[in-house]
This record gives C-alpha cells, sequence and structure tokens, in this order.
C-alpha cells in the first residue's frame, strides 16, 4: 500500500459523499465527478518535474518555474473514465489524451478491449490512466497492459473508489505504478461492484439505467 495515495482533502470527501447519494442527479453527478476529478488532478501532479524560465513581468524580468518535459497525457478508460477527463483537462488543458476502449464481461469479470487512441510518443511522457472506479483492478490491469506495450514507462493510475483486492491485483502486475484515489472501500460484491460504492459510475453519469 505505500505506491497508495488516499486523498483525504476535506473538499475531496465532501463532494464524493454528495456523489454517493442514490437521490444525485444524472447532471448533479456530472458535475461533482468533474470537480473531483479537477481536485484529484491536483494530488496526482503534486511532484512534476520544474524548470526555470526567465520571464518578463509588467514591471521586471525575472526567474519563475514551469513545468518540464513534455506534456501529460491523460488516458480514460471508456466509458466512465471520460467523467473524470474534462475535470482534469479544466486543470491541465494543454494534456495529449489517449482512449482505451474497455468493458468487463458480466460473467467471467474479465476485460474486453474494443478501443485503444493514443500518441505515439508515449515513452517520452507522463501517462495518467483514469477510471472512476477500481473494483477487481482487472479493467485497470488490461489498459495499463497496453499503454505499456505502447511504450508508455511513467505510468499514474487515478480513481475515485478503490478496493483492497483492486490495488493488490494491480500492484501485482504493475509494481510500479502509483495509485490515488479518494476511497478505499470495504468489499466487492459477487458481480464485482465496490461496496458500499456510488452504483455503476457509467450509468449514473449517462442516465442509461
Amino acid at each position: 500500500m505505500n505506491q497508495v495515495t488516499e486523498v483525504d482533502h476535506p473538499l475531496v470527501q465532501h463532494k464524493l459523499t454528495l456523489l454517493r447519494d442514490k437521490s444525485r442527479t444524472t447532471k448533479g453527478f456530472r458535475q461533482l465527478m468533474r470537480e473531483l476529478a479537477t481536485l484529484m488532478c491536483y494530488e496526482v501532479t503534486r511532484d512534476l518535474s520544474l524548470d526555470p524560465v526567465t520571464i518578463e513581468t509588467p514591471l521586471m524580468s525575472m526567474q519563475a518555474q514551469m513545468l518540464s518535459g513534455k506534456k501529460l497525457v491523460l488516458a480514460p478508460i471508456l466509458r466512465a473514465g471520460i467523467g473524470l477527463l474534462e475535470g482534469m483537462l479544466d486543470l491541465v488543458p494543454s494534456a495529449r489524451v489517449a482512449h482505451i476502449g474497455l468493458y468487463r464481461e458480466p460473467e467471467s469479470l474479465e476485460t474486453v478491449e474494443y478501443y485503444f487512441k493514443a500518441p505515439v510518443d508515449l515513452p517520452n511522457r507522463t501517462v495518467i490512466a483514469i477510471d472512476p472506479m477500481l473494483a477487481t483492478g482487472n479493467t485497470a490491469v488490461a489498459a495499463l497492459d497496453r499503454l505499456k506495450e505502447h511504450g508508455a514507462t511513467d505510468l499514474r493510475f487515478v480513481c475515485l473508489l478503490a478496493t483492497r483486492p483492486g490495488i493488490a491485483n494491480v500492484q501485482e502486475h504493475h509494481p510500479g505504478v502509483r495509485i490515488w484515489t479518494a476511497s478505499i472501500d470495504a468489499e466487492l460484491s459477487d458481480h464485482g461492484y465496490i461496496l458500499p460504492g456510488l452504483g455503476d459510475a457509467g450509468d449514473r453519469l449517462y442516465g442509461t439505467r
């Protein structure tokens, strides 16, 4: 668990509580997801490296700090990961975006890939995989597998809810990938849902159930 950061900021915890509430409307759920994504993005980018640069303010020259290296890549796992993407882009609007299309087969809980598209120079960029839920961890492992196959080496994973089995699964297959989450929930149901959780994030985002 030393590679896991549970974000305990009061605003994160407050908004997560609102998000869990089953009475939340689709609009409210979507807005809260976006706000939480921005707050989580602050945490996952806290240690990005900086380079000194010289700029001109309206009054004088000065030495200031700017992000070093190439732009970030945000890699949402479709479809629910898109709910976190825009909030992160609000904070880092110049980030590149990779799309990873995966779904979980209901009976076996194994992942099936149907789409992948990413910038060609992943080896030169910090890549942040994003998905609201880290339940069994199978989807996260599959997404990280594909990103590594395309050359990504500096990988991070951000979710809103996680379970200990899901975290253990990711750490077993990708021990160098750090995880940021807003909560580590207690259980997994027989159908692979996080308990107490927040339900199906994709359905609640898009009003499909």
